[in-house]
């Protein structure tokens, strides 16, 4: 008894934590005025920026439900022998052994625990606290349910589930289920319902993933030369999401009718970039300086390629980057350290600044500007009205 008073006090609590773990996910993922959750404490113990990754879920179901489950049903096998008193419950019988089933699910679940914990470390290299506590959790349970003996847990519930299928009733019972559960799982993993954060990760890989720019041009023409529908571009060669960014607006110009997609030079640096604080991308001046340059040779569209593809932060990396590839080097070093060229850079940050654009990328499309990177799906809406 004292054992399953033990066992039902941990599922309580893992219950209680998986609740509030999925309140954390639904705020990140869902309400974008929810205010920071108490256990996203710095960059590493982040809670809520792990909610919002694509390993957060699994099979379109956030794993804060899939913990939510586990512990109910632990809860579930403490009163399997009174439940299955009941009429409706009778099923319940083919649980002849309860607490193998919750060490068994206790030894399973730390296992995937420990698979999850090393992809936070590694791959998306933030904790999150509450996680690592349920993990403890999993592998307290299965120790007292099985007295550390999980091998034979496991045996026992493997034994105790061949017993029930062999019974015709249940057997077409499990495989019911079994259709339901698959139907509904493939719903979710399909559709990204309770998991939008995955869909949107999904509608950006073609350009984050991108190698390169397969739809890149040459020359200083991005789209219809004489299009009454101007997208403006307020980009830095030094900002993270450009380069995803710059491929997408290519891929307008290619597939949209009727636009013209004009850059705009907005480096966040200060070498030229009088509005900022403090040093950002440094760099970003020296590409910009180089992109108006090849813009002189008719070669804009080449040089926006080059920088994006390789982020140089000096002018003897540009100069080296763009040997053999039909430019001018003389004409462009002299171009690109013009005070022409530095005043059109500034005429450029002004006027963004004028208009209260401040990051980038900002895709601006009559008047309206957005700031951020929006689903390639949502640019074409946008560039279509």
């Amino acid at each position: 008894m004292k054992k399953k008073v033990l066992i039902a006090v941990l599922a309580l609590i893992g219950i209680l934590t998986t609740i509030k773990l999925a309140v954390i996910y639904y705020n990140a993922n869902f309400n974008p005025y929810s205010l920071p959750s108490f256990c996203s404490v710095n960059d590493f113990i982040d809670c809520d920026n792990i909610a919002k990754t694509s390993e957060s879920q699994f099979l379109g179901i956030p794993l804060a439900y899939w913990g939510m489950f586990l512990y109910a049903f632990m809860l579930l096998m403490l009163f399997v022998d009174k439940l299955k008193n009941f009429k409706y419950l009778k099923f319940l019988e083919v649980f002849k052994n309860p607490l193998s089933y919750i060490g068994a699910l206790g030894l399973i679940s730390f296992v995937i625990s420990i698979a999850l914990l090393c992809i936070s470390l590694f791959e998306i290299k933030k904790l999150c606290i509450l996680c690592a506590f349920t993990y403890i959790l999993n592998l307290l349970i299965g120790w007292i349910a099985s007295e550390g003996h999980f091998v034979s847990a496991v045996k026992q519930s493997f034994t105790d589930f061949m017993d029930a299928v062999k019974i015709k009733k249940y057997l077409i019972a499990f495989i019911a289920v079994m259709i339901v559960a698959m139907g509904f799982l493939t719903y979710t993993a399909t559709s990204f319902k309770f998991a939008p954060q995955v869909k949107k990760q999904l509608q950006f890989q073609e350009f984050t993933k991108a190698k390169k720019n397969k739809y890149a041009v040459k020359g200083n023409i991005l789209g219809d030369k004489n299009a009454k529908k101007i997208i403006y571009v307020y980009s830095d060669y030094q900002c993270p999401i450009c380069y995803a960014h710059n491929i997408m607006m290519h891929k307008l110009a290619k597939e949209v009718k009727g636009i013209k997609i004009v850059h705009k030079n907005l480096p966040l640096d200060t070498d030229c970039n009088g509005y900022l604080q403090s040093p950002f991308h440094e760099g970003s001046c020296v590409d910009a300086r180089f992109a108006v340059a090849a813009e002189e040779q008719g070669k804009f569209w080449e040089m926006n390629d080059i920088l994006f593809q390789n982020k140089p932060k000096t002018e003897d990396e540009i100069l080296k980057l763009v040997e053999g590839k039909g430019f001018d080097i003389e004409k462009l070093q002299k171009d690109a350290n013009s005070a022409e060229t530095a005043l059109k850079i500034k005429e450029d940050i002004r006027e963004a600044y004028k208009k209260g654009i401040n990051g980038t990328p900002t895709t601006m499309i009559n008047n309206n500007a957005y700031v951020g990177i929006k689903t390639y799906k949502d640019y074409v809406e946008w560039a279509k009205r």
